[in-house]
């Protein structure tokens, strides 16, 4: 005969030899005196359907109730509680022991997030050990999670069709070993998008990476690279690159030398804001932040992300594969779980990690070039904290 609990609040009680059968042996609950134990309702919902309890009271002195009535209940009575069952059962189903990550609850003692579920301990471990593998958080398909604080969390996202994926979101900080110093001297063209620098080094493009040549090798101009806004607001900000003249936005003719009263600095970074808009700040905020970590950041427009890195160049002729994608997003941003499964698959299928980089950018007040002499990037980058978040595939 299995035993039968009783609702009592958010809890169902069970006594006899609760203890010893469920908590003890099954990492189910949490003691409440002698033999007696108290579940969550998932826990019980699962012990249910497992047949391990024979019913539930939801009334002092009304019958039993089997798990469909119970699951029903549960789900008008507890917040989210469908999607939690699913993956508290589908963890239990692969061997792991879990508790609710919330006082009283055994996992309510681990330092954890309050968005986190649960608590998935390490094979073979129960609460009572405190071994943890995973918190886990459980996500809705239509529901959103702030991108914030993500790192170190496993997240269950429950699709519409009940199937669950399962994610591991870590903390994603780059870091290269590209041995390359740019030169004390460039001089540069900005255009409506981009920078020419008609007389680049070789080691600017072949070892630095920088830009993209412009011509050719049948072409009679040689030593010709582009550079993307980023780029050149970054060597700008350096102090490495001056301009000579500017074109306006809507194809203005050149302005020779005094284009840039403020600065080169300015120049790039205000252009880049007149055809980005504010991302251009944050954009430029990643790009300094993983140049100043020897990684070599390019576009990731093939792959719809904001950049792809490469930690290890020496020359161009012999480059790696690149490592990662990177997007840029506020550090607000808000994700739904189709955006990050998108991103995290294409990610997987050309074999690179994908990593968020959450930027926090404060008030440039305006000219994006502090002060007049070029040597300073404004304060919108200066101050832009910028946190690394890598998200991934994870099998439990």
């Amino acid at each position: 005969m299995q035993p039968t609990g009783h609702l009592r609040g958010d809890a169902v009680h069970v006594a006899g030899d609760a203890r010893q059968r469920f908590h003890d042996s099954g990492g189910y609950g949490r003691p409440l005196g002698g033999d007696e134990i108290a579940l969550s309702r998932v826990e019980a919902a699962h012990l249910l359907f497992r047949g391990d309890l024979s019913g539930v009271a939801l009334e002092e002195g009304a019958g039993e109730v089997g798990f469909e009535r119970f699951f029903v209940e549960s789900a008008a009575a507890a917040d989210r509680f469908a999607v939690r069952y699913l993956v508290y059962a589908d963890l239990r189903d692969r061997g792991f022991y879990l508790s609710p990550a919330r006082e009283p609850w055994p996992g309510g003692d681990v330092d954890a997030p309050d968005a986190i579920d649960f608590i998935a301990y390490e094979r073979g471990s129960t609460p009572d050990t405190g071994n943890v593998e995973y918190p886990v958080q459980v996500v809705g398909e239509r529901e959103s999670l702030s991108a914030a604080g993500l790192a170190g969390r496993t997240l269950a996202v429950v699709d519409e069709e009940s199937d669950i994926t399962y994610f591991a979101a870590t903390e994603g900080a780059i870091s290269g070993a590209t041995d390359y110093e740019p030169p004390s001297r460039l001089d540069g063209v900005l255009l409506a998008d981009r920078v020419v620098v008609w007389d680049a080094p070789e080691g600017l493009y072949e070892r630095g990476f920088y830009g993209q040549p412009l011509t050719g090798r049948a072409a009679a101009v040689e030593g010709a690279v582009q550079l993307s806004l980023v780029e050149a607001a970054s060597l700008a900000a350096d102090g490495v690159l001056s301009l000579s003249a500017s074109v306006g936005t809507a194809g203005d003719s050149p302005a020779e030398g005094a284009a840039t009263p403020d600065g080169p600095a300015a120049a790039v970074v205000a252009r880049g804001r007149d055809v980005e808009g504010e991302r251009f700040d944050r954009r430029l905020a990643v790009y300094k932040r993983l140049r100043e970590a020897d990684a070599v950041p390019k576009t990731g427009f093939k792959f719809g992300a904001d950049f792809r890195t490469y930690l290890d160049v020496e020359t161009v002729e012999d480059l790696p594969h690149s490592e990662h994608l990177v997007r840029v997003v506020d550090g607000d941003h808000r994700f739904s779980p189709r955006e990050l499964s998108l991103d995290v698959r294409l990610a997987g299928g050309v074999r690179k990690e994908m990593v968020f980089a959450l930027t926090a950018v404060g008030d440039g007040g305006g000219d994006g070039g502090g002060g007049g002499d070029g040597t300073t990037e404004g304060n919108a980058v200066r101050d832009a904290d910028v946190e690394w978040l890598s998200i991934g595939r994870l099998t439990p």
